[in-house]
């Protein structure tokens, strides 16, 4: 697990989108899974900036809410297309968000399972973090080895999300979300978190156990993680020095 603490929120999100600038010049063809939320919102902006060809990019999405619309604004098909995909070229039969109107949600979470497999499974995969540790809609608790399933959310997550609905009595409690195990198979996850709000989040991720309790710990497992984050999210890690000597250290051909 790589840990990259930034000056800014915005010098943090420019290493971000370098990361997955050069896996798409490197991998024309690359799989992305991608994150919705106000976490990667300036991610996604500055990716388009940048002018990248996703003629042959396939994406996957984390999760969706059960029983929105597509084109209620809060759902994570309007936000994807609104910030990210009409901007860019990417093919409209390579993009893939959960279908939270599914008559089946069953079936329909296997089929995704099955989509990402076929794809060739995910080089790369965005994630934010809950103020409870959640990654996805994997809320604490949730199995380390779970696949792509419905999930209900805590109320803690309603309350965080009240604020794109107006309300939290607004917030659908259901959702589609992949699993820590489908996660932890991408060969490659770009965690992002901004502000002191995820601090103890960040910190118990990180340094702390590995523990369903705080399910993005799990990514201690994973061979290929990197964090990037800003000042006031990296304010409860004990090793904070360390990881910015580190990356401060990098030989060229390793930064971004």
């Amino acid at each position: 697990m790589e840990i990259i603490i930034q000056p800014t929120q915005q010098a943090a999100t420019e290493v971000a989108a370098r990361i997955i600038a050069r896996l798409l010049r490197d991998k024309p063809n690359a799989v992305l899974g991608l994150a919705t939320g106000s976490t990667p919102l300036s991610l996604y902006q500055t990716l388009i900036s940048m002018n990248l060809d996703w003629s042959r990019v396939t994406t996957f999405n984390l999760d969706e809410y059960i029983g929105l619309p597509r084109e209620h604004p809060q759902s994570y098909h309007s936000f994807m297309w609104e910030n990210l995909f009409q901007h860019v070229n990417i093919a409209k039969e390579n993009v893939h968000i959960p279908d939270g109107n599914a008559a089946d949600i069953p079936k329909t979470c296997q089929e995704y399972e099955d989509q990402i497999r076929a794809a060739g499974g995910i080089d790369l995969q965005v994630l934010g973090i809950g103020t409870d540790g959640h990654i996805g809609f994997n809320e604490p608790t949730s199995s380390l080895a779970s696949r792509t399933r419905i999930k209900t959310l805590t109320q803690q997550t309603c309350k965080d999300n009240a604020r794109f609905f107006g309300s939290e009595k607004d917030v659908p409690h259901h959702v589609i979300t992949m699993g820590i195990g489908t996660i932890m198979e991408a060969r490659q996850n770009l965690l992002l978190a901004f502000g002191p709000n995820k601090a103890r989040a960040i910190a118990e991720a990180v340094e702390g156990p590995i523990t369903s309790l705080n399910p993005a710990s799990v990514l201690q497992m994973h061979p290929t993680v990197k964090v990037c984050l800003d000042e006031p999210a990296a304010g409860e890690l004990k090793r904070a020095d360390y990881y910015r000597w580190v990356y401060e250290s990098k030989p060229a051909w390793q930064t971004f």
